[in-house]
C-alpha cells in the first residue's frame, strides 16, 4: 500500500517549501514530494503533497511540517489502493506540441506532420512524458537552439528518466553521439523500451545513445564520452548549483548547458553559480513558475576578460 499526505496553501508558501526541501540535506528519500496549482482558474491556490509506501509516522509528518518555516498547515493523511500511483498520475494526459516535437502516449495516433518529429512515450515510473511544464520548455528551447544554428557531434542528458530530451537531441542533429544518464535505476529499463519503441538505437557511436545509472557526472562513460558540446540536465535547482563545475569541465569552450528543473525564483541562484563556473546566458524561457535556461561556456580569451572585468 502507498500512502500519501497533502496539505494546502497559497503558491509561494508551497514554493518556499519545495525549496526548504531541496536544502533538507537529511531528507529520507522514501518520501517523494511535489507541489502543484489545484485549478487553473486559482493560480494562486496550491497544494503540496508527499508519497511513500509506508503509513506516516509521527517522524515522517514532523519532517513534511518543517518544510513549512510558519508553520505546516492541517495535514490530511490517506491511504492510497494498491495501485502505481505514479503510472496512474501520468495516464489520460493529452498529447503536447512543442517546437518541432510531438509527444503522446501510446492510447493517441502519431501526428505524421511533415517536419515534426513524433514521440511515443508511455506513462511509466520514469519522469519525463513532455507534460510537464520542465521537459516541455526543454523541447521548445531545443528546437530554438538548433534554428540559431548550434551544432552538436557530443551530446549529454543528465536526469534523463524516460529518455526523451535525449531522443529529441538525436532528432535535432542525427549524428550527434549521445549518452543519457539518471540516479534512479527504474530508469534503465524504461529508457531502454523507449528506445526500442521510437527507432533509437542505443550504444556508443554516431547516431546512438548509451544510458548508464549515475549520480552527475560519476561515471566512467559520461566521463570518457565528454567534452560535450551540448549538456542537457533537467533535474532540480539544488543538484543544478552543485554541479556547475563538473558541467564546465564536461562541457567544451562555447558548448551549451541546457538546464530546467528550477523555479524561476531559484533562477537567480542558478545562474549565478553557472556564471561562477564560466557560462553565460544565451537565452531563456519561463513556462509558468519554471525557468528554462540555455548558457554557454566561456571561450578561454572570452573568461580571461570577464574575469580582469
Amino acid at each position: 500500500m502507498s500512502w500519501k499526505v497533502t496539505t494546502f496553501a497559497p503558491r509561494d508558501i508551497v514554493q518556499a517549501a519545495l525549496i526548504a526541501h531541496e536544502d533538507a540535506w537529511d531528507w529520507d528519500h522514501a518520501i517523494v514530494i511535489a507541489g502543484s496549482e489545484i485549478a487553473e482558474d486559482k493560480p494562486d491556490d496550491w497544494q503540496l503533497e508527499a508519497w511513500m509506501d509506508r503509513k506516516p509516522t509521527k517522524a515522517d509528518r514532523t519532517a513534511i511540517a518543517a518544510l513549512f518555516t510558519s508553520g505546516a498547515p492541517k495535514l490530511i493523511v490517506e491511504e492510497l489502493p494498491d495501485e502505481d500511483w505514479v503510472t496512474l498520475s501520468q495516464q489520460g494526459v493529452e498529447p503536447i506540441r512543442e517546437g518541432v516535437f510531438y509527444v503522446h502516449t501510446p492510447q493517441y495516433p502519431p501526428l505524421r506532420e511533415p517536419g515534426v518529429h513524433d514521440f511515443v512515450i508511455p506513462a511509466s515510473q520514469a519522469f519525463g512524458t513532455g507534460q510537464h511544464a520542465t521537459t516541455a520548455g526543454c523541447l521548445a528551447m531545443l528546437t530554438h537552439m538548433r534554428r540559431q544554428g548550434v551544432c552538436v557531434r557530443n551530446l549529454a542528458d543528465i536526469g534523463t528518466g524516460t529518455g526523451l530530451l535525449g531522443f529529441a537531441g538525436l532528432r535535432l542533429w542525427p549524428a550527434a553521439r549521445a549518452v543519457a544518464s539518471d540516479i534512479d535505476a527504474v530508469c534503465g529499463p524504461v529508457v531502454a523500451e523507449n528506445a526500442d519503441n521510437n527507432g533509437v538505437s542505443l550504444g556508443d557511436g554516431a547516431g546512438r545513445m548509451a544510458m548508464v545509472i549515475a549520480a552527475g557526472m560519476d561515471h566512467p562513460v559520461l566521463q570518457a564520452a565528454g567534452p560535450y558540446d551540448l549538456l542537457i540536465a533537467n533535474i532540480l535547482a539544488g543538484p543544478l548549483v552543485e554541479l556547475a563545475p563538473e558541467f564546465a569541465r564536461a562541457v567544451v569552450p562555447g558548448g551549451s548547458v541546457l538546464l530546467a528543473g528550477l523555479l524561476e525564483t531559484q533562477e537567480p541562484a542558478v545562474r549565478a553559480a553557472y556564471r561562477m563556473a564560466g557560462f553565460r546566458l544565451a537565452a531563456r524561457m519561463v513556462r509558468g513558475d519554471w525557468s528554462i535556461l540555455w548558457l554557454r561556456r566561456r571561450a578561454y580569451r572570452e573568461a580571461s576578460r570577464a574575469r580582469r572585468r
